[in-house]
């Protein structure tokens, strides 16, 4: 991809997911001892988290971009500039089901196939208590292997125990925390009580509504 393209790219889909090389990490210095770390994202697949254009003075536009790298889970910052390039990343989607938990390992089975595999809680982070048996997610594979997950854009879970309402300064009135099945703790309106069923958003921890 050219290095104007790149620049596009970087700025244009906070989701973009693209293979990072030496030249983009070192982008026109060249520098092997520059704190981008190139050297060990090379070929990488990186998604870009968050971005933002960056106009120093009369020097040309770049954008300051957040990116995670897929395979190791680490996030770390580099400038895009004009010259550097990016590779878009040959990415795989694939249903899964959450079987059974067992330790620190969560087993799944691809619906596609049947076949089973395993990740740890580092690789799903804090995806990792929102796991209930049977529930179904996407997972993207890079080179063979899942590098991330898209969770439900709601879950259905119990209140188990509920804690006194406060301010919360918002004109919605008194919160409360509310303890789900899972062992979660998130904060609902004070009128939802144990033993109600809510919908929650489990990539924001957030309440949404009492479920029916």
């Amino acid at each position: 991809m050219g290095s104007s393209r790149g620049l596009v790219a970087a700025s244009a889909v906070s989701a973009s997911l693209f293979l990072f090389s030496t030249e983009s990490a070192y982008g026109n210095s060249g520098n092997p001892d520059s704190p981008r770390h190139g050297d060990r994202v090379e070929g990488e697949p990186c998604r870009i988290i968050e971005f933002r254009h960056h106009t120093p003075g009369n020097l040309r536009a770049m954008v300051q971009a957040k990116l995670k790298n897929l395979r190791t889970g680490s996030s770390f910052e580099h400038r895009f500039r004009a010259a550097d390039s990016i590779d878009p990343a040959s990415m795989e989607t694939h249903d899964l089901e959450f079987l059974y938990q067992g330790g620190d390992t969560y087993h799944f089975m691809n619906t596609e196939n049947y076949d089973q595999l395993e990740m740890d809680e580092e690789m799903l982070g804090d995806n990792a208590q929102w796991m209930q048996p049977g529930m179904k997610i996407q997972a993207e594979y890079y080179d063979g292997r899942p590098v991330g997950i898209k969770m439900p854009n709601s879950l259905i879970l119990e209140v188990v125990d509920t804690g006194a309402g406060h301010e919360d300064g918002d004109e919605d009135g008194l919160e409360q925390p509310a303890k789900l099945e899972n062992g979660v703790t998130i904060n609902v309106p004070e009128f939802v009580g144990t033993g109600d069923k809510v919908k929650v958003n489990p990539s924001t921890g957030e309440y949404q509504e009492r479920a029916k």
